[in-house]
């Protein structure tokens, strides 16, 4: 793991146990930290001693400790401090709140010379994360992921002279991050979600804007441009910095080659693409380099992932789509062929009350199958443009979709929704639609 003399001698409480709140209590005791940890789970509290000396830790709940002189509190981006009592208790002691990202931030001085990207957006980050690894890797530049995608900034050693460190960043991890100067920041886009966690949506574009704003004038900075905010924030930065160091990536001139790219298909994986390359040519990539790792990354689980293709119908797994605007640019993806040609399975627990981002292209639906709490809803939205199946679970609408699929079709889970009301989580939901499209298809051999 990362360790760091930086912390040596000093104080810290960490709220929230799960992979990133272990690996930072780890760094902090191996860096010589006081440190002082809780989670309200009792399994959670548990592992610490898998993770560190825990005969090193005070297990306390900083909500209800004496914090005062703590040099922070790091918190889980899950933790919502517009209404946990932890913001309170912190700004009482006069303590800063921060997360694994600021720690990692604070111990780069300590690291071999390195550069940092940070990607953030509303939807596709992980996408063009892991894109940007593939690409940098394809080029012979040691490189590794970490941050929301799922992988602690803290947890593996770090990277040697020369490497980059490519994170997904998300609004939450933004909001608690003070010092982290990207040497390259994108991004992607700015639509309405968390905004529970918002005084509206401006709050939350601000949110993401501050990636930008802890840059030096001198770094390179990139954006989409499907949005009026992302473009507002571009336009800002534009101002600030000399000429070339911020970059619109429209993706306008990698139209004619997408067809090169299996795993990158529709007006999304475009927009993730071209934000992709303007970061590593940043990074001094080459078109020969990204080129050919455009044509060899092959994409991601739950996010337009081909689970199968039987009898000319391909079954895609978009799990991760887990709202409307996200949603949209996968079902964009296949036009009519010159039928409509999906086969739309959506619903579980909504973010909204309609699929306003989604209309422009219900013309691509053959049919829909609705589930979860949504589908009643979605089922009347629906119903005057295409199809409608009420299906209510997972696997009747897998079925349906399947009895009805020409060769040719798309059977696609793209959900719009939330998972929580029949699944885990967006991962356990793609896992569920794979196993289940590849019994059924098992049956009918």
């Amino acid at each position: 793991m990362i360790v760091s003399p930086v912390f040596a001698g000093k104080r810290y409480a960490v709220l929230g146990l799960a992979r990133s709140g272990l690996t930072a209590v780890a760094t902090l005791v191996e860096s010589g930290a006081h440190v002082m940890a809780w989670d309200s789970r009792d399994e959670a509290r548990q592992q610490l001693c898998e993770w560190t000396d825990c005969g090193k830790v005070e297990l306390a709940d900083p909500v209800s400790a004496d914090i005062t002189g703590y040099d922070g509190v790091v918190v889980s981006p899950g933790i919502p401090l517009n209404r946990h009592p932890i913001a309170e208790a912190a700004e009482r002691a006069g303590v800063p709140v921060i997360g694994d990202i600021e720690l990692f931030a604070m111990a780069r001085a300590d690291l071999p010379a390195h550069r940092v990207v940070g990607i953030t957006g509303t939807n596709g980050k992980s996408t063009t994360t892991s894109l940007v690894h593939h690409l940098l890797e394809v080029a012979g530049v040691p490189a590794r992921v970490g941050g929301n995608i799922g992988v602690p900034v803290l947890g593996p050693k770090p990277l040697g002279e020369g490497g980059v460190y490519v994170l997904e960043l998300s609004s939450y991890q933004i909001d608690i991050t003070r010092s982290l100067g990207c040497e390259v920041a994108a991004l992607l886009n700015i639509t309405p979600d968390h905004l529970d966690r918002y005084d509206g949506f401006e709050a939350y574009a601000a949110s993401k804007a501050r990636l930008f704003e802890m840059q030096g004038r001198e770094r390179n900075a990139v954006f989409g441009v499907g949005d009026k905010e992302t473009r507002t924030i571009a336009h800002i930065e534009a101002a600030r910095r000399a000429p070339g160091l911020v970059r619109f990536a429209d993706g306008a001139d990698l139209l004619d080659i997408q067809k090169e790219w299996p795993s990158l298909q529709g007006p999304h994986n475009l927009q993730n693409a071209a934000v992709a390359v303007a970061i590593v040519e940043a990074l001094g990539v080459k078109k020969a380099q990204w080129r050919k790792g455009l044509r060899t990354f092959s994409g991601l689980p739950h996010r337009m992932e081909r689970v199968a293709v039987a009898n000319g119908v391909t079954y895609i797994n978009d799990s991760k789509a887990t709202n409307p605007a996200s949603t949209a640019p996968a079902i964009a993806a296949f036009p009519p062929d010159p039928e409509r040609r999906i086969h739309w399975i959506l619903g579980g627990l909504p973010k909204g009350d309609n699929l306003d981002e989604c209309v422009p292209f219900f013309g691509n639906i053959a049919a829909a199958y609705t589930i979860g709490d949504a589908g009643p809803l979605f089922a009347e939205i629906l119903a005057p443009y295409t199809e409608v199946h009420r299906s209510e679970m997972m696997a009747e609408a897998i079925r349906q979709a399947m009895a009805a699929a020409k060769p040719g079709d798309v059977v696609m889970l793209s959900p719009a929704c939330a998972s929580f009301d029949q699944f885990r989580d967006y991962e356990a939901r793609g896992q569920a639609f794979r196993q289940i499209v590849e019994a059924l298809l098992e049956e009918q051999d």
